[in-house]
């Protein structure tokens, strides 16, 4: 049972600075409540009143709010319109689907002068024949009746016929309160026998939990004259099985087939039935928080024994591992939140992986290799919230990056034919020479198009020149002791 608490209504007060001896204004609907108490001396100047959708069976300890004006107790078990004398200022009441089957019980509103509209749809009253006449001759002050206006002339004829009114609905409530009170009757006998029927299956899983005794044992083996007791019952034959009794058991049904007999199974309309939906969906709720109930995980394995180490992701985050050969390290790139608050997240660098734990969760991850864990750094992205972890390498050298094409590979020889070392092909004095491949070679003869090619047609064809001895007259001899012409 649920009941009306102080921290209830306190939380339902924020719009008043939770102050409940000055609220006029507060809702406790679908709260499972099945008891109206203490609101009537916590919150005198209440005004609105919100009930709705609980399991409230009676109206109750509400006659001290004076200044109450709209009361919604639509949807729960209330079968008896009472105890709102008190209520001098109410002016709407709204009992929308309830149980109410005594229509006479509405007469005792007619002390809340300034009640105007009154809501009794969905109610057992609302099948009797001239029920809307009879409310509007028994209560003068209203002016709407389940959200329909009344007139005058409707005020006139229903008054004109109010005692004929009362006696066919005296008649038709004695027929409904017989009804009623068989049904609490079938009720109680479910109740019962569900009682009983939950009994006897605990008694039989105690039963079964019991060990089993050995054939031909008898628990009054003990006794005196148990051996011819045993005796004359090895010598009696047994009766056969009958074909009841060698009928399989029936299999007990599932869950699924459990519910769906319950809500397929008839049922009438009533607080009972109402009630017990409800045990049955608290019932649901309870088994699925039960099975939803944070069992310890088993600790995950990042290290097994032998001493490997896992890959684990428990964030599920993006990341990137590159490997940066100009200052010889490795990057990690972890895509953390972006408005993650640094102090929720822990790096641990090792010489074989790294581990950030990001709100509890790991993130490990084995590096290709080894790394210097002191000289790790990691920086946070201002712009993105990227996580950076940079590890140089422990062993290595560093290499430069290489833009742009390949120089062809050279051969650097020295006079014995023996490549040097590097760093020694400058240091000795025995000169070496570089030696391009064959294969690098360039035929610097085809640079220029012989006269066979294709000629372009700002091409010419060159005469060759003549040779040296035609540029000579005859007879001239060539006397050394003469210098040469200048």
């Amino acid at each position: 049972m649920v009941y009306i608490t102080e921290d209830m209504v306190r939380q339902r007060a924020e719009h008043n600075d939770c102050e409940i001896f000055s609220l006029e204004e507060v809702s406790l609907h679908q709260q499972d409540i099945e008891r109206i108490e203490h609101l009537d001396r916590w919150c005198r100047e209440l005004r609105i009143l919100y009930l709705q959708n609980n399991l409230i069976p009676r109206i109750e300890n509400v006659g001290r709010l004076k200044k109450l004006e709209y009361l919604n107790l639509a949807l729960n078990n209330i079968e008896v319109i009472e105890n709102l004398e008190g209520c001098e200022f109410l002016q709407k009441l709204d009992l929308t689907v309830n149980f109410v089957g005594r229509l006479s019980s509405v007469e005792s509103l007619r002390h809340n002068l300034h009640l105007r509209e009154l809501f009794l749809v969905g109610n057992p009253c609302t099948q009797f024949h001239g029920y809307r006449q009879y409310v509007v001759a028994a209560l003068p002050q209203l002016r709407w009746l389940d959200g329909t206006e009344i007139s005058r002339s409707e005020r006139i004829r229903a008054a004109q016929g109010l005692e004929e009114a009362r006696r066919s609905i005296w008649q038709q409530e004695q027929e409904y309160l017989r009804r009623r009170a068989e049904e609490k009757e079938e009720a109680q006998r479910k109740t019962a026998g569900g009682e009983k029927k939950k009994k006897k299956e605990n008694d039989n899983n105690n039963k079964n939990s019991q060990p089993e005794r050995k054939p031909g044992t008898d628990i009054s083996s003990s006794a005196p004259g148990s051996e011819e007791q045993q005796e004359r019952t090895q010598e009696e034959p047994r009766p056969e099985p009958t074909e009841e009794q060698r009928e399989e058991p029936r299999p007990e049904p599932t869950e699924e087939q459990r519910e769906k007999e319950f809500w397929e199974t008839p049922c009438d309309f009533t607080p009972e039935s109402r009630l017990e939906v409800h045990r049955h969906l608290q019932e649901k709720k309870r088994a699925k928080e039960k099975d939803k109930e944070k069992k310890p995980k088993a600790p995950r394995t990042l290290i097994t024994p032998e001493g490997r180490v896992m890959n684990v992701n428990e964030a599920k985050l993006p990341f990137s591992l590159t490997e940066d050969l100009e200052n010889n390290s490795v990057v990690l790139d972890l895509a953390v939140y972006r408005h993650l608050d640094t102090s929720l997240m822990d790096v641990d660098v090792q010489p074989t992986y790294v581990r950030v734990t990001v709100k509890g969760k790991i993130f490990q991850l084995v590096v290709p290799a080894e790394v210097k864990p002191d000289s790790s750094t990691a920086k946070r992205s201002q712009t993105t919230g990227h996580l950076l972890v940079t590890m140089p390498k422990a062993e290595g050298e560093i290499k430069a990056t290489q833009s742009g094409p390949r120089p062809p590979k050279a051969r650097l020889c020295t006079t014995g034919n023996k490549t040097p070392s590097e760093g020694q092909q400058f240091k000795g004095h025995v000169p070496s020479r570089l030696e391009v491949e064959p294969s690098r070679l360039i035929d610097l003869a085809n640079i220029v198009p012989r006269a066979g090619a294709k000629e372009g047609p700002l091409e010419t064809p060159r005469t060759p020149p003549p040779p040296a001895d035609q540029n000579f007259s005859e007879g001239f001899v060539d006397d050394p002791d003469v210098p040469p012409l200048i």
